[in-house]
């Protein structure tokens, strides 16, 4: 007895088995259910969403010996002919094997005759974009005047090379990617069907790598079966596709919340002997922290069929938020950078030490020490300096000595239009954990909540504690450290002129050839 492969066994013959593309259905069904149907419909989207699918069982609804429905009967003549595709009055056509006009002439020649057997002669041109510019011109003549017993189902996954005036004619349907939980529960509801042994997490990871297609998942899924004697596990999903085993994964998140970079290199050269895709560890690992970040975000985060959720909430409680979102970051851009590493492995040990040597504030630990235990959830700063007994005689400004506000801008870690607002500021005291700032109120421009988030950032650095910022407007005579600049380039410029003015060369110049000096062009020599 011959196999039948599930994509094929499988396929839907009614809208109510269809998953997903609800937004689709909805549109055909009320189509069909009031009559109102259009002569042309252009199903788009990538290999295995259902173009083709949605097209034959929109033809059966349409010939169904039962009248047009928005659900056939599937036990009719016409309805079994569609799906054996012996349907005579159903003409499909793969346009990459027919691009020539002379082809899609000789298909058109009979769309004046009426069906032979059906109520509705039906074109379904699968990957339309394919035909030529002569052949779309003779389709077009068509589809501007056509006949009412014809109806055309065009399919194509490149949408943007059909002709406007085709499209124009067209009632458009975008097929999206379906997500990969709705896709693992087809497979599991068909393996059950098939009584085929799985395990949820291997059906996870085929729903992953199929990127979103039916067809393609249960093609792998056929593969896997196979590979696997029958049986649709985890780790025979793994060795079929390539993939690390995740206990490799969350122990290479294990060490990083430990920061120990020793394990982390050990457990990083263990991956040499499985001759693994390097970008594909990174991408399990920014997913594992992605989940660990929801976690972190979201109190009853359940996880799922590949990381549970106790596995998470230990994660969650060993990691700072502030590492987590870190350690993702690095991850995502290590696995873009790693077609420029002299290898693949040394880009990706590369990752995972980058990851250990920056860190969020200034307290970061020395690589290699466990130091996750102690790990804050808030932004990381210097040790606070013992508090006064009185406040009275807490330093003004500065650390240890009043400063001026220039002298303190110098020493503060920021740069781009922070610092300008900085600059453009004048230090009115600080009291305990305030500092008064008075600022220019015609530059609202620069005082964005960011930018003085920036700025509070940077001032608790230096004065090492928590601060807030008071901001009141300016004195028009007050000097902030832009307009102390600004004087004294200003200064700078009246000495460079008069210098110029008092030079016996120049009043030489003037008194034999009349010459004149021009004030804009002169320029300080710094």
């Amino acid at each position: 007895m011959s196999y039948t492969a599930l994509a094929r066994k499988w396929r839907p013959k009614k809208f109510s088995e269809l998953v997903g593309q609800e937004h689709v259905l909805r549109a055909l069904v009320n189509s069909l259910t009031s009559g109102r149907i259009h002569h042309a419909f252009l199903f788009t989207g990538t290999r295995g969403v259902g173009k083709t699918t949605i097209a034959r069982i929109f033809a059966k609804c349409l010939n169904c010996e039962k009248g047009v429905t928005a659900e056939p009967c599937g036990e009719c003549a016409a309805c079994r002919e569609i799906d054996a595709g012996r349907f005579v009055d159903l003409l499909e056509v793969d346009a990459a094997s027919r691009t020539k006009v002379d082809d899609t002439r000789e298909l058109l020649d009979n769309v004046q005759y009426a069906p032979t057997r059906g109520r509705y002669k039906v074109y379904l041109i699968d990957e339309v974009h394919m035909l030529s510019t002569h052949s779309f011109n003779a389709l077009l003549k068509t589809l501007e005047e056509p006949p009412p017993h014809v109806k055309f189902l065009l399919a194509t996954t490149e949408p943007q090379k059909l002709p406007v005036t085709v499209l124009s004619r067209c009632l458009q349907f975008n097929l999206k990617l379906l997500p990969v939980s709705l896709i693992a529960e087809r497979m599991r509801r068909i393996l059950e069907a098939e009584g085929i042994a799985f395990e949820a997490a291997g059906v996870r990871l085929i729903a992953q790598a199929a990127d979103g297609s039916v067809r393609d998942a249960l093609s792998l899924l056929d593969q896997l079966i196979a590979f696997g004697g029958g049986r649709a596990g985890e780790s025979e999903a793994r060795a079929m596709l390539g993939t690390i085993a995740r206990d490799h994964v969350v122990r290479l998140a294990e060490h990083l919340a430990a920061f120990d970079a020793g394990a982390l290199m050990s457990a990083a050269s263990a991956f040499e002997e499985f001759a693994p895709d390097y970008a594909q560890v990174l991408d399990e690992l920014a997913a594992l922290l992605a989940r660990v970040a929801f976690k972190q975000s979201i109190a009853d985060f359940a996880g799922d069929e590949l990381y549970a959720p106790e596995l998470l909430e230990r994660l969650a409680q060993s990691l700072s938020r502030e590492d987590v979102q870190l350690f993702y970051q690095t991850a995502i851009l290590g696995r873009r950078d790693l077609a420029l590493a002299p290898d693949p492995r040394t880009g990706f040990e590369m990752t995972l030490l980058r990851m250990l040597a920056f860190r969020p504030g200034e307290a970061a630990q020395a690589q290699g020490t466990s130091a996750a235990a102690a790990a804050p959830a808030t932004p990381r700063l210097p040790p606070r300096a013992p508090a006064p007994e009185r406040a009275a005689e807490a330093p003004p400004l500065g650390k240890e000595t009043p400063l001026s506000w220039t002298a303190i801008l110098n020493q503060l870690d920021l740069s781009g239009a922070a610092r300008q607002l900085a600059s453009q500021c004048v230090l009115l005291g600080r009291d305990r954990d305030v500092v008064r700032l008075a600022f220019d109120p015609a530059r609202p421009f620069l005082s964005t909540p960011a930018l003085q988030e920036k700025l509070v950032l940077a001032l608790s650095r230096y004065f090492g504690e928590t601060v807030r910022l008071e901001f009141e407007p300016t004195a028009p005579d007050a000097l902030s450290p832009a307009r102390a600049d600004e004087h004294a380039s200003l200064a700078q410029l009246a000495a460079a002129r008069d210098s110029l003015e008092s030079d016996p060369g120049v009043q030489a110049l003037r008194e034999r050839f009349g010459a004149t000096l021009l004030p804009d062009s002169v320029r300080p020599i710094k």
